[in-house]
Parts: structure tokens; sequence; C-alpha cells
């Protein structure tokens, strides 16, 4: 029931036009379920928005954190900082036509205003649960447009750091263990 529901909504994207389709269907969740590649404009979109909250997350981190998530958080701003700063050139030199976000896509800002209004162990454990979840979706997105991207560039940046995502993700299932 639920998968049928989910591809009558992923026909009924791809039906209403090639433009709106992929971004619809992208937003939706539904590329991911059927493992589709996102269109540039929506991987860079969302690769820069993971950036953002993994950055602006981790900070936070570093000041509500125990020892081992302060350890990890700087991590993650070390290497999400260089990421962001990859994606920003491929994009400034015109290697890729898309635009670079001024601001986290709702979702990632969601779950970052959840963080702010946290303490301690609260904090602790929501923020542990949030690097897992979206290093989750990250290695997904990298995966799909590694593997069905539509720029070469981009492509082969997104297979290439796909695995540190990963090893990301395997530190954050530890943490939150």
């Amino acid at each position: 029931m639920k998968y049928a529901l989910i591809l009558s909504v992923a026909a009924a994207a791809l039906i209403s036009g090639p433009v709106l389709a992929q971004s619809t269907a992208e937003k939706t969740g539904i590329n991911s379920v059927i493992g589709v590649a996102p269109k540039t404009a929506d991987f860079v979109t969302e690769a820069a928005s993971s950036d953002m909250f993994e950055i602006e997350s981790s900070k936070l981190a570093l000041e509500r954190g125990d020892a081992p998530t302060k350890a990890f958080a700087q991590q993650m701003i070390n290497d999400h900082e260089k990421t962001t700063n990859e994606l920003k050139q491929m994009v400034s030199s015109g290697k890729v036509k898309a635009e670079i976000p001024t601001k986290m896509i709702s979702a990632h800002q969601s779950m970052f205003d959840k963080l702010k209004g946290l303490q301690g162990a609260d904090f602790v454990k929501q923020y542990h649960s949030d690097q897992e979840k979206a290093h989750e979706q990250a290695v997904d997105l990298f995966k799909r447009y590694g593997d069905g991207g539509d720029n070469s560039g981009l492509k082969a940046w997104a297979t290439q750091t796909r695995p540190a995502l990963e090893h990301h993700l395997e530190m954050a299932k530890k943490l939150n263990q």
C-alpha cells in the first residue's frame, strides 16, 4: 500500500513535466526511494544545505556536547567546510550550472531549530541521532548523483566525496549507540 502511494506520486511528478518532475520527486524523497539521481541543481542545493546543517549543528555541539561529541563535531566542521568550499569552487568556476543556497532546506532547518532548544544530555542524544540521519541521507544523495548525475565533474566529485560521508556515518552510528 505504501509503495503504491509512492509510485503513484512518482508517476504524477514525472507526468507533470520534465523541469518540475525531478525537483518535486527529489523534495518528496521519491527519487531516493526509487534510486533516481537528482538533477544537478537539486544535488547542489541538498549537498550545500547538508554541509550547512553539519557545520552549524556541530558548532552548537562544540559548546554543548561531551568530549566524544566535541571531537566528532570538530571533524564535521573541518570536513564539511572543505566540501562546501569545493562545491562553491565548482559552481563559481562555471563547471557546474547551479546556485549555492544561502540557507538550509526546511528539513535541515527544522532539525537545527530543534537542536538549538536543547541542552545537556537531551542535546547530545538529539545531535547524535541527527548526525546519523543526516549522514544516511547524504550518503544516499551522493551515491545516486555519483551513479547517475548529468554533470561529469560533479558526478566525479560526488563519487570521490562519498567514502568520507560513509566514514562519517559509521562514526555517527558509534556515537549514537
